[in-house]
């Protein structure tokens, strides 16, 4: 085992407010508390710095992530032609270390010539050209409609550069059956997270919750589709909390009294709301990746509602009340509302979750591995 890794983070993981960065985060922690030396080297775009990176790596580099480029040409995907910059390269090749590429996003040196000898490990958080491809089908605006479709295109062919890699880290399930049909050494690594315990209050809430970045197409259209086939035919009481609604998300909460839109709030009135609803809500329309904010829920808030495509195959669909039709979605709150959620109810959640998601023992799958 080598007790030194450098990692390349996509984004500056602090804070860890989106699903992505918060992987990174709390693996970094992990592997710190694991005591492994962490050479962080992070493409900075429009989040501020933090100390707290500092005390948690060993060191540190910025590279500013060249955003001017134009989306639409070249053959390399935009997500990773925007991620180069020759001075990581040669910080790689101050030692010998294994490197830990944190998403497609950040592999534009994984097959440089100057690397072949080191040992080189890829965290695939999606399979990301099916998750261009949906983020197309949900798309509205005509140019990034447009964008996506290409970009799906180009990390389709560009994904093909994994075969640089020594091993591949799926973040679920259905991503490693996918993975391993094409590449070799593909390993489950499941997503870090901050919980480290159930923190889920016994007892009932008296509304329902659905929260995400609603600048994302998937999550937009599925709070729309709770909005106007699921809450639209109940009185119970939904708030929808997330960044940057759309414009006709806005003018379709307008619309119903017992219904709530909070903007931009806080991770941390993101956890309180979690713990205190009834019921979170999780529709979604995109079987890709492992979908974070289920793994919250599930350590921190009462019934968890979804759908077959948010859980299937994650190992956690007996924790969760699935209904896959709104009519279906309905007659499960409707039988939920006045069902308290017992310490019975939340001991096997308990149990399969420390057992699936725990970050101490998934970080020795990494560890393992340099």
């Amino acid at each position: 085992m080598n007790n030194h890794l450098h990692v390349i983070s996509f984004d500056n993981p602090y804070p860890p407010n989106y699903g992505g960065v918060i992987d990174v985060f709390y693996k970094l922690k992990a592997l710190q508390q694991a005591a492994v030396k962490v050479t962080l080297h992070v493409f900075e775009y429009g989040r501020n710095r933090n100390p707290i990176l500092e005390e948690i790596c060993d060191t540190v580099h910025y590279y500013p992530r060249r955003t001017f480029v134009n989306p639409f040409s070249g053959t390399l995907p935009y997500i990773v032609s925007t991620r180069n910059d020759v001075q990581l390269l040669q910080n790689l090749l101050a030692d010998e270390a294994p490197i830990l590429f944190e998403g497609l996003h950040a592999c534009f040196f994984l097959n440089h010539p100057d690397l072949a000898n080191r040992k080189k490990l890829v965290r695939m958080h999606n399979v990301e050209h099916d998750y261009y491809r949906k983020l197309e089908d949900v798309e509205g605006n005509f140019f990034k409609k447009y964008f996506f479709s290409k970009e799906a295109d180009r990390l389709e062919k560009f994904e093909s550069v994994l075969t640089h890699a020594t091993v591949i880290f799926a973040i679920s399930p259905n991503d490693k059956k996918t993975l391993e049909a094409r590449y070799q050494r593909v390993e489950l690594l499941p997503a870090f997270h901050a919980n480290t315990q159930l923190t889920t209050r016994c007892g009932q809430g008296n509304f329902a919750f659905y929260h995400g970045n609603l600048s994302v197409g998937e999550n937009d259209e599925a709070a729309k589709f709770l909005v106007t086939q699921v809450f639209n035919r109940l009185q119970y009481p939904l708030i929808i909390a997330g960044n940057n609604p759309s414009s006709t998300l806005k003018k379709l909460v307008e619309g119903h009294t017992h219904i709530s839109l909070l903007q931009n709030v806080s991770t941390e009135k993101i956890t309180e709301l979690t713990q205190q609803a009834h019921i979170n809500v999780l529709p979604t329309f995109q079987n890709t990746g492992i979908k974070l904010k289920l793994i919250n829920v599930l350590f921190q808030g009462r019934w968890v509602l979804a759908n077959n495509t948010m859980v299937e195959n994650t190992g956690l669909e007996n924790l969760c009340v699935v209904a896959n039709t709104a009519e279906d979605m309905r007659l499960e709150i409707t039988r939920l509302i006045n069902q308290p959620i017992t310490e019975n109810d939340l001991a096997e959640r308990s149990q399969l979750l420390n057992k699936m998601f725990g970050n101490q023992q998934n970080i020795r799958i990494l560890i393992n591995n340099l």
